[in-house]
């Protein structure tokens, strides 16, 4: 018995000697990581001894303001935001404030919908970009979670950016991006407010999705090609094949689908920035 409290004493003794030891140790790990990765609340001086010495990337979620069936109408800004937030820590970004309002096209005619013109969402993301390049970002990745003709200017205004200020900018449509996991998940092809963007939704908070007035008469599934047009269009929820995309509100599903587009984002994102490196631009 004698031997075993004295060797817990001894225990007890090697502990307080070497925990601060430990507790420097840690302090010198955690002494560069960010207090916060969202450029809304980060304080000034946090800012700058981390962009660009310690942080290169910052994450830009934009979106807009339209229906989506049976989840909300600001869908296509929560799920980049949330989307942000989920990898920030593994791609090693800031996040910059989310873009709210876009081009918000064919459904701009329905109750709570917003619609900014090309020329004035042109204007304002280039100067959004202009932003943060100079505040030394080298990597702005944007992830945009509205399709239609946001999706176009997007690309045009990076492209121009990046050789006029000498940055590296991704363009990232999350549900363009991770179709195949899509289909691994639902079995299906997928849909604007369909199965995987209300799965997403679903996974980041099921409060958010209104089961009860979901009617499959309010999904039309998009013309093949030129077959047919009309503004706005006739419904909230809209296929990308006939028959498929019909919103599951399985938990599981949503669960594995959050996960699987969150991982696919963040490799490509990881994968790009490698490459950037490996060819030196605008190092």
């Amino acid at each position: 018995m004698a031997i075993h409290w004295r060797g817990r004493y001894a225990f007890i003794i090697v502990l307080f000697v070497l925990a601060p030891f430990f507790i420097t140790s840690l302090v010198a790990q955690n002494k560069d990581a960010p207090l916060t990765r969202e450029m809304n609340v980060i304080n000034w001086n946090d800012f700058a001894r981390l962009v660009p010495d310690k942080i290169q990337t910052v994450l830009l979620p934009v979106g807009t303001l339209e229906p989506h069936g049976v989840i909300p109408n600001g869908s296509d800004n929560i799920a980049p935001q949330a989307m942000a937030r989920a990898i920030a820590d593994r791609v090693n970004a800031m996040i910059a404030p989310t873009l709210n309002y876009g081009v918000t096209g064919s459904m701009s005619a329905f109750p709570g919908a917003f619609e900014i013109s090309p020329n004035a969402y042109r204007l304002f993301i280039s100067d959004i970009i202009k932003g943060l390049a100079k505040n030394k970002f080298k990597n702005i990745i944007i992830l945009n979670g509205h399709g239609g003709p946001q999706t176009t200017i997007l690309q045009e205004v990076s492209e121009n950016l990046s050789q006029k200020y000498r940055v590296r900018i991704l363009v990232i449509n999350w549900w363009s991006l991770t179709s195949k996991d899509t289909e691994d998940v639902f079995k299906e092809n997928g849909g604007h407010a369909g199965n995987n963007e209300t799965a997403y939704i679903q996974a980041i908070n099921p409060n958010y999705v209104h089961k009860e007035l979901f009617n499959k008469d309010m999904a039309t599934a998009y013309p093949n090609g030129s077959a047919w047009s009309a503004y706005p269009y006739p419904s909230s929820i809209g296929l990308y094949e006939e028959g498929q995309g019909y919103p599951t509100f399985d938990e599981k599903q949503s669960k594995k689908y959050y996960q699987l587009v969150n991982k696919h984002v963040g490799d490509l994102i990881m994968e790009v920035i490698r490459k950037w490196n490996m060819a030196g631009l605008y190092r």
